[in-house]
Formats: structure tokens, C-alpha cells, sequence
């Protein structure tokens, strides 16, 4: 069973950039479907963007579409995902998730292994 360890998170100010990883470890990101989504305390788990498993094609929240970027290194096994521009409003613990198809989904749902998190703060 694959395991997922976020890092990078951080606080940056507003305008600012971060780049957060996702490692795997007992399987290769290269077979799974890979998201980000982010969670602020008393919300739902809120979806960020997806890297599909064959294809790399990705998508992305209307919110961070033009400031984020979803890439894949199987060379290093990690999901990465890098923020631009950040926001007050991107403040959030960001979650890893993956799933073994072929597919890309923007619901937390279909995502079966998830890592711990990791928090990002963006000063105003």
C-alpha cells in the first residue's frame, strides 16, 4: 500500500511562492491518479488541482487556476505542486491524495489514500 508524506508547506506573505511535495513510499506515483486538496478547520476538504496517471493531463480550481501548478517527477516519486501568487484566501493544511485508475476527479470521495497534511499560511 502506497504511503503519502506531504512537505514544503511554510508561512509566506502575500505575493509570494511555495512549493509543496508529495513523497510515496511502497508503490510509484506513476500509477496513480495524484490531487491536491486543502482543508480550512470548520469547511469541507476543498479540491486544488489533479494529474492524471497516463496522460499528465491535469485540472485545477478556478481559484489557483493561473497561479498553481501540478507536475509529476516519477524519477523522484513525488507530486508536486507549486503556488504562485499566494493568496490570504490560500491559507489551509494541504493534502496529497491519490488513487490507483486512470482517471481524475475534483471530489475528495474518489480518492482512496491520503497523506498527513501540511499547513500553509499567507500573511496579508
Amino acid at each position: 500500500q502506497v504511503q503519502l508524506v506531504e512537505s514544503g508547506g511554510g508561512l509566506v506573505q502575500a505575493g509570494g511562492s511555495l512549493r509543496l511535495s508529495c513523497a510515496a513510499s511502497g508503490g510509484t506515483v506513476s500509477a496513480y491518479g495524484m490531487a491536491w486538496f486543502r482543508q480550512t478547520p470548520g469547511k469541507e476538504r476543498e479540491f486544488v488541482a489533479t494529474i492524471s496517471r497516463a496522460t499528465t493531463v491535469t485540472f485545477y480550481a478556478d481559484s489557483v487556476r493561473g497561479r498553481f501548478t501540478i507536475s509529476r517527477d516519477n524519477a523522484k516519486n513525488t507530486v508536486s505542486l507549486q503556488m504562485n501568487n499566494l493568496k490570504p484566501a490560500d491559507t489551509a493544511v494541504y493534502y496529497c491524495a491519490a488513487r490507483y485508475w486512470y482517471g481524475t476527479s475534483t471530489s475528495s470521495d474518489d480518492y482512496n489514500l491520503w497523506g498527513q497534511g501540511t499547513q500553509v499560511t499567507v500573511s496579508s
